[in-house]
C-alpha cells in the first residue's frame, strides 16, 4: 500500500473527525488491509470533491511539527539573553518575539507588546535577535544585546524603532540617549546571534516578527486579541 496514502487517510482521519473516519473506513470497511488502488481511487475522488482539505490538513501537520520542535527546545527558547525581556520574570506565561530591528511590521508590533505587559501582571516577554534583513540588523542586534546586559534592553529597543531605518548613525544617537556604552559589548553576543538563527531554523521561522507561546509558532504582526487568546490558551492548558 502507498504510504503517503495511508499517511493521508491517517491525517484527514486525525484532522477531521469523523469525517475523516468515515474515508478511512470508505477505504477500508471492516478491515485494517484493503484493496491498493480501492483506497487511492477514494483518496483521490475525496480531494477532488474537497480541495480545500489539502492546505487544512498540511496545516494541522506543520503545527503538529513546530509544537513538538518548541517542545524539544523550549528552555532554550524562553530562556532569555541576561536583561532582553519585559514583563514579569517570574511570569506564569512566556511570550517570545523573534525580531529584526529592520522589520517594520515588528517596530508595528512593540506597542501591541506593551500592552499585553501592561494588562497581564503574569506575562513574560523575552526578545530574541533574529537579524536576517540586513548588515546594519546584526550591528543592531549586537548594539541590543549590549544595551541588555547594561540593564537598558526596553529604553534601547524602543529609542532604536523610533530612530526609523537601522544605521550606524541610528544606533549611535539610540546608545547615547539611553545611557548605553557601545564599547562594552559582551563576548557572547554572536554566539547568541547564531544560536537565535539555529532556533528559528528548527521552528521553521523564516520570517519576523515570529511568536513562541505555549507550543505554538505565530507568525507576523499579529493583533492584540490575537496574542492574548494565544497566552490565554497556555493558562488553560496549565490548569
Amino acid at each position: 500500500m502507498n504510504r503517503l496514502t495511508i499517511l493521508l487517510v491517517v491525517l484527514l482521519g486525525a484532522t477531521f473527525g469523523a469525517g475523516g473516519m468515515w474515508l478511512a473506513e470508505r477505504a477500508a470497511p471492516g478491515s485494517a488491509v484493503a484493496d491498493k488502488a480501492g483506497i487511492e481511487r477514494v483518496v483521490h475522488d475525496y480531494l477532488l470533491a474537497n480541495p480545500e482539505v489539502i492546505p487544512q490538513a498540511m496545516q494541522k501537520l506543520q503545527e503538529r511539527e513546530s509544537g513538538r520542535a518548541v517542545a524539544a527546545s523550549r528552555s532554550r527558547i524562553e530562556t532569555p539573553y541576561p536583561g532582553a525581556m519585559m514583563g514579569n520574570p517570574n511570569g506564569d506565561v512566556t511570550l517570545v518575539e523573534f525580531f529584526d530591528y529592520n522589520c517594520g511590521y515588528c517596530r508595528a508590533s512593540l506597542p501591541t507588546i506593551e500592552r499585553l505587559v501592561k494588562s497581564d501582571p503574569k506575562l513574560r516577554v523575552v526578545f530574541r535577535e533574529l537579524p536576517i534583513l540586513a548588515e546594519e540588523s546584526r550591528d543592531a542586534a549586537r548594539a541590543s544585546l549590549a544595551a541588555a546586559a547594561q540593564g537598558r534592553f526596553a529604553a534601547f529597543h524602543q529609542a532604536l524603532y523610533e530612530a526609523g531605518p537601522v544605521s550606524a548613525q541610528s544606533i549611535a544617537a539610540a546608545a547615547r540617549g539611553t545611557g548605553v556604552n557601545l564599547t562594552k559589548i559582551p563576548d557572547d553576543v554572536d554566539t547568541e546571534i547564531a544560536g537565535n538563527l539555529g532556533l528559528a531554523a528548527k521552528l521553521g521561522i523564516s520570517g519576523t516578527p515570529a511568536w513562541v507561546v505555549g507550543d505554538k509558532v505565530l507568525s507576523g504582526a499579529l493583533p492584540f486579541d490575537r496574542l492574548q487568546e494565544a497566552i490565554a490558551e497556555v493558562r488553560t492548558g496549565q490548569d
